[in-house]
């Protein structure tokens, strides 16, 4: 017997769920067997409250926060909770959209194991949590610059750390690359014979291999 609740259900109770919301929840939509709510952003907390609360729904366990950058939205983040309902057998995704000046209630008063998961999306992402206990990084060091998890963050960084022998102590530096940039070929050398007649095996020759032919 499927554990899966059926699509049906999942609508009726995100349809319930936004009546009883007085708008704290906008939108809802189920996809993937799993029921994901819309919500206005300064009313997280209510929502959430709601959430764990009511009767019906009973999402009283905080799993996961996290963040999702697209930095073509004037606002870009969205803001991703998930809760789980033991006695109902139910899950649940909750998102609301922010920008990077606007800080997010702190959900900690209703669901305390946020502490980490906001202070995690603060440091990768630099969503600000309002009326956080102890809003500092938790991932990278105090020193660091950026998110590493904005869609515009530099692959190479902004800065690298080292341990500097005449100085005995940690120093950061910026970035350098001991090369330039190459072009990689990613073709396996072991995908056919090379040596194999024309029409037979994988016709490509890798750049170096025409030395040895004759």
């Amino acid at each position: 017997m499927s554990w899966r609740v059926p699509d049906e259900a999942l609508a009726a109770q995100g349809q319930a769920i936004q009546a009883n919301s007085a708008g704290g929840v906008t939108s809802f939509h189920v996809a993937y067997g799993e029921l994901t709510l819309h919500a206005v952003a300064h009313r997280i907390v209510e929502v959430l409250t709601h959430l764990r609360e009511d009767a019906d729904c009973r999402f009283n366990q905080l799993i996961d926060l996290t963040a999702a950058d697209y930095p073509d939205r004037e606002r870009r983040f969205d803001v991703v909770y998930h809760l789980i309902s033991y006695s109902k057998n139910r899950r649940i995704r909750v998102k609301i959209e922010t920008g990077e000046t606007t800080a997010v209630p702190s959900i900690c008063s209703v669901h305390p194991c946020a502490d980490w998961f906001e202070r995690e999306a603060f440091d990768m992402f630099g969503v600000m949590f309002e009326g956080h206990p102890d809003m500092r990084r938790i991932l990278t060091d105090y020193g660091f610059t950026g998110y590493p998890l904005r869609k515009d963050f530099p692959m190479t960084g902004y800065v690298e750390v080292r341990y500097d022998e005449e100085q005995k102590r940690v120093v950061y530096e910026p970035v350098k690359l001991p090369q330039e940039f190459r072009q990689f070929d990613f073709l396996s050398p072991w995908e056919g014979d090379r040596q194999a007649p024309p029409g037979q095996g994988y016709p490509y020759v890798l750049p170096g291999d025409e030395k040895a032919q004759g």
